[in-house]
């Protein structure tokens, strides 16, 4: 049988009971960082006396070799108790973990998913955006018309829409919302649930005023919904399923966003 495990995204307290229990019983543990995967099995040895059953196995598995174990992979495998867990938060969501479900559909193995921590949800709730339709948008591509586009995409989704940054790229994303939706609300979340959590909500100027230029931490992004979008009785996506040219989409979808047109037509080209 093959478990999901989310661990904590930073409070070490925020494991579930049934996770620790899972991960002592496991016989094999896919980790996305082995290393990180044993430090924190020492921890929950030291803090909540967990006693991992004798000779686990760990098992490296992240974003690079995902597929190829699961194409080398037989169903036997999972005859055992097999846990897969990520770096922090819930696997599948940014991490691993998708493919290995699907496998489990595939071959009709069994399978379960464990609730936990999870940045994407906290950062949602704390923003305290009342347009509860939500839409979680990942990373953005590093850079060029890819990043561009995603951004449009993000921005005139038409929900409240999350997505996750670096602090590399933190300033640039700020920079990019002031261009394109100076007004716009946004509620960013600084290193969530750990000793230098921080909540910023206001226009982008306003949250680069506040940083000023400090953006070390990892960071969850919630855009509210822009009102024109929002209160449309017309979706973009009811827009694209329409038998139309891109150009012709991406004006009406201009019209009810308040997107620039080339730049949407482009994003549409891109989908």
């Amino acid at each position: 049988m093959l478990a999901l495990i989310p661990t904590p995204i930073g409070n070490i307290g925020d494991i579930s009971l049934r996770a620790m229990q899972a991960l002592s019983d496991a016989d094999t543990l896919l980790c996305e960082d082995t290393r990180v995967t044993k430090k924190l099995l020492n921890i929950l040895k030291e803090r909540y006396s967990i006693t991992p059953k004798e000779n686990q196995k760990f098992i490296s598995l992240h974003s690079h070799n995902e597929k190829e174990f699961i194409q080398n992979c037989e169903a036997s495998f999972f005859e055992q108790n097999v846990v897969y867990i990520s770096d922090a938060g819930m696997p599948g969501i940014s991490d691993p973990g998708q493919l290995l479900v699907n496998y489990c559909i595939e071959n009709n193995l069994k399978y379960d998913v464990f609730p936990g921590a999870n940045a994407l949800l906290t950062a949602f709730v704390a923003s305290g955006f009342v347009q509860t339709k939500m839409l979680f948008w990942g990373f953005l591509p590093h850079k060029g018309s890819d990043r561009s586009a995603s951004l449009q995409g993000a921005l005139n989704s038409g929900f409240t829409t999350v997505l996750y940054e670096s602090p590399h790229r933190l300033e640039k994303l700020l920079l990019e919302l002031d261009k394109e939706c100076k007004d716009r609300e946004i509620f960013l979340a600084k290193e969530l649930t750990k000793k230098f959590q921080k909540y910023y909500r206001g226009t982008a100027s306003e949250i680069l005023e506040k940083l000023a230029k400090n953006y070390k931490g990892e960071w969850v992004a919630v855009f509210q919904a822009s009102q024109a979008h929002a209160s449309s009785a017309i979706s973009q996506n009811d827009i694209l399923e329409l038998d139309l040219p891109k150009k012709v989409q991406a004006k009406l979808i201009s019209k009810i966003t308040g997107e620039n047109t080339k730049a949407c037509y482009q994003r549409l080209l891109n989908l």
